[in-house]
């Protein structure tokens, strides 16, 4: 009884040491063995691996592909329009070893704040060589190639490999939209002034041609009707020619019907005229002045 009584307590820690000198490196993680906070070993590939209890520790670190978002970052063009940008990198620890030597016990939460002040920089800088409308336009995968190339040296002594940086969003600060609408307003007022003058000049061009257009017109019309008024006088007087040259007498008859039509008119008759006079040659006799004769 007393022999089991003691077997058992050994047993117990046998079997608790065996299993904390045991452990499991899952397929997405590395881990180090670490003796004293120096690395003894190094657990890439998953399985199982054993260490030393009580004296030996495992760290784990992430081995997937991991992504940090930067804070909102100024940046000055190389045209000093100012503006904001939103941007987040896409990285992986690469070197386990060099890694832990970099950051030491700060981990990956260290090894992300200084990741982002080596992209901030690098941000920084590369932009502020380009114009605000490189950076603005659509086709900049070249800015973040040149951003992401320029972070991997840095990048690599803390055990890091940049894969990918991507800029999500370029705006104003807040404090230059107000200005930059005002400018942009200025901006559509003189051209909708500048259009609005051509139009009143189109329209005084059209009004000035519709004008002597109408002038041109019944000028041409005016001509056209004296024409036609001479033309057809001509033919009256000579239609008058020739009836006088074929009877005389019966023209002279039919001029003096006419002045009397036009003169003894109601309102209108009292004439005063010598008794003799020739005006009255067909008022006394249907042969005119051949009767007299």
């Amino acid at each position: 009884m007393k022999k089991s009584a003691f077997l058992l307590p050994v047993i117990a820690v046998v079997v608790i040491g065996a299993l904390s000198s045991v452990f499991i490196v899952d397929e997405r993680e590395k881990a180090l063995v670490l003796q004293f906070g120096q690395i003894v070993k190094v657990q890439e590939d998953p399985g199982l691996g054993f260490k030393i209890p009580l004296i030996q520790e495992v760290v784990r670190y992430d081995d997937r592909i991991l992504s940090r978002d930067l804070e909102p970052l100024e940046v000055t063009p190389s045209d000093d329009r100012r503006l904001v940008v939103d941007a987040f990198a896409r990285y992986r620890i690469a070197d386990v070893e060099q890694f832990r030597r970099a950051v030491g016990a700060g981990g990956e939460e260290a090894a992300a704040r200084r990741l982002d002040s080596i992209l901030r920089a690098e941000t920084r800088e590369v932009l502020g060589s380009v114009s605000s409308n490189d950076i603005l336009s659509v086709d900049r995968a070249a800015l973040m190639l040149r951003i992401r190339n320029s972070a991997i040296a840095e990048a690599n002594a803390l055990g890091l490999q940049v894969i990918d940086v991507r800029l999500k969003r370029t705006d104003l600060p807040t404090e230059n939209l107000n200005a930059t609408y005002e400018r942009m307003k200025a901006e559509r007022d003189r051209e909708a002034a500048d259009e609005k003058a051509r139009g009143e000049e189109a329209a005084q061009r059209i009004r000035a041609q519709a004008d002597r257009t109408v002038i041109e017109l019944v000028s041409d019309a005016e001509r056209q009707s004296q024409i036609i008024q001479g033309e057809a006088d001509a033919r009256r007087n000579a239609i008058f020619a020739e009836a006088f040259g074929a009877d005389p007498e019966f023209f002279e008859f039919y001029r003096s019907m006419t002045a009397y039509q036009r003169s003894l008119r109601p309102g209108n008759s009292t004439m005063v005229l010598s008794p003799d006079s020739e005006f009255f040659n067909y008022l006394k006799s249907d042969q005119g002045s051949a009767a007299s004769q």
